[in-house]
């Protein structure tokens, strides 16, 4: 059964839509960016769906100032207390023994810094955001990757002799790449792998290969040396949009709500 419900949040009202099942371990999951909690082409609705039918109580909710949900929308820094709120109603509608909560992008971001304060047991993040920029290239990492696909292909190298490449667009990619080789971590990345580090292994991290923010989180992990735990999806779509990645992003899920409780 699904059910629409609201809740209070610091003086303004959300909405959220709970997916009903027997299950004692329930998930919560929170919209990325600008989102409504229906996610991007209903897949965050049609994945609720799927678990539910597995067992699995699924929560969803509209921020402040998103969707249906009442206030400001002041970013995903400012949604701790949204996630607080969610799970306190989460919780007290079902009374899940256990909750589990998945985000997407800056969702992700937003569960590594505020989850354990809002008394979430266990994170799934899917393309954690640690991209501050004010330019609009792609992060140094992907870059890098697409600049290293495209030396491979012999073409190319015809394409550049012929004058078929952008040698500004060349010339500035190559400039951020050299650039971010001499930078510190910046201070967002520093924020969340040192919450990363504080989950204590509680932590599963989705990555879409081929995606951007994907990228710049799998070059700035392999730098961190954090034993985490990161499995891959062979997919461009951000918000694992295609059927296959539906399901394998299902999967992931399914498995990582499996897993025994770990313990400090």
């Amino acid at each position: 059964m699904r059910t629409v419900t609201a809740f209070a949040c610091a003086g303004e009202t959300l909405v959220g839509t709970l997916d009903t099942a027997p299950g004692e371990t329930g998930l919560l999951i929170v919209s990325g960016g600008n989102e409504i909690r229906i996610g991007a082409h209903r897949g965050m609705a049609l994945l609720a769906q799927r678990l539910a039918a597995r067992g699995v109580p699924v929560f969803r909710f509209d921020r402040r100032g998103i969707g249906d949900s009442t206030g400001d929308n002041n970013g995903f820094r400012a949604s701790g207390l949204d996630i607080a709120s969610a799970a306190t109603a989460f919780r007290a509608a079902t009374g899940v023994e256990r909750l589990v909560a998945f985000g997407n992008c800056d969702a992700a971001t937003a569960l590594a810094l505020f989850g354990a304060s809002a008394g979430i047991d266990a994170l799934i993040l899917a393309n954690p955001w640690l991209i501050e920029q004010n330019d609009a290239l792609p992060p140094a990492a992907a870059i890098r990757a697409h600049y290293a696909t495209k030396l491979k292909n012999p073409r190319e190298w015809v394409r550049l002799a012929r004058g078929g490449v952008n040698l500004r667009y060349l010339f500035n990619g190559l400039r951020k790449i050299a650039r971010n080789r001499t930078k510190v971590a910046n201070p967002l990345a520093m924020e969340l792998f040192g919450a990363l580090a504080a989950w204590r292994g509680c932590t599963t991290i989705l990555l879409a290969r081929h995606d951007n923010t994907a990228l710049a989180f799998a070059e700035a992990a392999r730098a961190s040396k954090l034993p985490l735990s990161i499995h891959v999806c062979e997919t461009a779509s951000h918000s694992f949009a295609h059927p296959h990645d539906a399901e394998w992003l299902e999967q992931q899920i399914v498995a990582a709500l499996s897993r025994p409780a770990k313990t400090a």
